[in-house]
């Protein structure tokens, strides 16, 4: 069997100079500056000042490393996308269906508590019509989805699991589980001080176990 092509963010680097321990430091500080500045302004509304500022640095020795902020932006979403499409990698065709789904929702919970930021990026890129990279999920998210939507169909005609559309089903997924970050302010404020500490995402994930795999079970 030929091989899957290699994901388009990692055969689009261009092949450079390794960095030194200190320059892999600051390009650090600034993606990090970088992600608190894009997940609050958004793409457009973000300047490069703002994120020198953020970063302690002046403007100069940020441009030294990013010259445009295209790309900065580019290389956090395409870091972004490896991490936030690990989960939905990692669902096992030779697994039980019921586990797999499980621990597909917890993870994205999981990360829609560990990365906030994360997700608010994402989030505004879509908005915007995800002008800077439309390829990445035109062809690597849409590839992987296809890939899990036959693992799924599979386990439907196998009995396994109700049938359903799949690409609906992970759609739902996402919405369900990144609203916890999204709207985390919202979700605080409706739950109220007694419940809105960390343990406000073991309540969600317990009920969208049940939301899923209870609509999930066959029936006779």
């Amino acid at each position: 069997m030929k091989p899957a092509p290699a994901p388009i963010a990692a055969r689009r680097q261009p092949r450079a100079k390794p960095l030194t321990r200190i320059q892999r430091e600051k390009q650090d500080i600034i993606l990090e500056a970088a992600l608190d500045v894009f997940s609050l302004h958004g793409f457009r509304g973000a300047t490069i000042d703002q994120i020198a500022e953020v970063a302690g640095m002046s403007k100069p020795n940020l441009l030294y490393y990013f010259p445009r902020k295209e790309e900065i932006h580019r290389r956090l979403i395409s870091e972004l996308l490896v991490t936030w499409l690990a989960p939905l990698r990692e669902m096992d065709a030779t697994g039980d269906p019921f586990s797999e789904i499980r621990s597909y929702i917890r993870r994205k919970l999981e990360m829609a508590r560990d990365f906030p930021r994360e997700s608010r990026l994402f989030a505004n890129e879509m908005l915007q019509g995800a002008p800077r990279i439309a390829e990445l999920i035109e062809i690597d998210l849409k590839n992987l989805v296809d890939e899990k939507a036959i693992v799924l169909l599979g386990w439907m005609k196998e009995g396994k699991l109700a049938r359903t559309d799949p690409y609906h089903l992970i759609f739902s997924i996402w919405a369900t589980t990144q609203h916890y970050a999204d709207f985390d302010v919202q979700v605080r404020a409706v739950l109220g001080p007694g419940r809105n500490g960390d343990a406000r995402f073991e309540d969600a994930a317990r009920y969208l176990e049940h939301l899923f795999l209870h609509g999930l079970t066959p029936r006779p």
